[in-house]
C-alpha cells in the first residue's frame, strides 16, 4: 500500500478523529473508507458517469453548431478581435 500526506481542514480532520475513536480503528482506515464511499473505481464508471458531471455546464447562447468542428477557425477569429481591440 502507497503513503499519501494531505492537509484537511479541523473540522473534517475532527469528525474523523471522532470516528475513530468511537470505532477503535485507525483514522487512516476511516479516510480509506470515505474515499471508497464517495469515489468508485473508474474502472467501474462508464463514459456517461464519468462525463456527467459536465454534461450541460457549458451554455451555448451565441456560440456557433459547428464550433467543436472549427475550432481553430472560430480560435484565429477569436485572437484577430482581440488585437483589434487592443489597438
Amino acid at each position: 500500500m502507497k503513503t499519501l500526506t494531505v492537509r484537511l481542514p479541523e473540522k473534517l480532520m475532527s469528525e474523523i478523529d471522532a470516528e475513530s475513536r468511537g470505532r477503535r480503528i485507525p483514522r487512516s482506515d476511516v479516510v480509506r473508507e470515505r474515499l471508497e464511499r464517495a469515489a468508485p473505481p473508474s474502472s467501474q464508471l462508464g463514459m456517461k458517469e464519468l462525463l456527467g458531471d459536465l454534461v450541460g455546464s457549458v451554455k451555448n447562447d451565441g456560440l456557433p453548431a459547428d464550433l467543436s468542428a472549427k475550432k481553430k477557425h472560430y480560435l484565429a477569429e477569436l485572437i484577430d478581435a482581440k488585437k483589434r481591440h487592443r489597438r
